[in-house]
C-alpha cells in the first residue's frame, strides 16, 4: 500500500470523552501518501487494509497516536519571560524551538511570579475514536513521493511559463 495516495473523510472523538475534536465531514477530503508518516501510526495502520468507499472505526492509543503525556514537557518558567502577553489557562502560544522550528505550547496554570507551560502535543495522552470512510485511492506520482506533497500544482495554475517560474 506504500506510495498511494488515500483520500479520506473523517470525524475524531475523544475517545474517553466522545467529545468531538474534529472533523472534515462534507468537506475537503484529508489527503496523504501511505507510508509516509503524514497520519498518525495507529490510523494508518488500519487504513491501508482498505479500499475505496469502505468505513471504518479506529480506536488509536496513545501510544499509536501522539504519544503518552511526557511530564519532562511540562515547566514552570519565570512570569517575565511571558512580559506584555495576557496570559489565560489553557491558552497556546508559539515559540521557537531548539532549531528554530515553530513550537505549541499550552498554558497550565500561572501566578504572579511563575507560567506551567506544557510542550506536549494537544492530543497527548488522549485515546482518539476516529470514524472513517475511504473516499479514493491512487498511485502516488513521482513528484509526490519526492517531495511528500500530494497533488501541487501544474506550472499554468500557479502563474509560471513553462520555462520556471520567476521567484523575484
Amino acid at each position: 500500500m506504500e506510495n498511494k495516495v488515500m483520500a479520506i473523510e473523517y470525524s475524531l472523538k475523544d475517545g474517553s470523552t466522545n467529545e468531538e475534536i474534529d472533523n472534515n465531514v462534507g468537506g475537503e477530503p484529508l489527503e496523504f501518501i501511505a507510508g509516509s508518516g503524514q497520519i498518525i501510526p495507529g490510523l494508518e495502520k488500519e487504513l491501508i487494509k482498505l479500499n475505496v468507499g469502505d468505513s471504518t472505526e479506529v480506536l488509536v492509543q496513545p501510544q499509536d497516536g501522539y504519544g503518552e503525556i511526557n511530564e519532562e514537557a511540562i515547566q514552570t518558567l519565570p512570569r517575565e519571560q511571558f512580559a506584555g502577553v495576557e496570559l489565560e489557562e489553557g491558552m497556546a502560544l508559539y515559540g521557537t524551538g531548539e532549531n528554530g522550528e515553530t513550537v505549541q505550547v499550552k498554558v497550565n496554570s500561572f501566578s504572579d511570579d511563575e507560567v506551567t507551560i506544557d510542550y506536549n502535543h494537544p492530543m497527548a495522552g488522549k485515546t482518539l475514536a476516529f470514524t472513517v470512510k475511504i473516499l479514493s485511492l491512487r498511485e502516488a506520482t513521482q513528484e509526490e513521493i519526492q517531495t511528500g506533497v500530494v497533488g501541487g500544482l501544474a506550472a499554468e495554475d500557479c502563474g509560471c511559463s513553462s520555462g520556471g517560474c520567476d521567484t523575484n
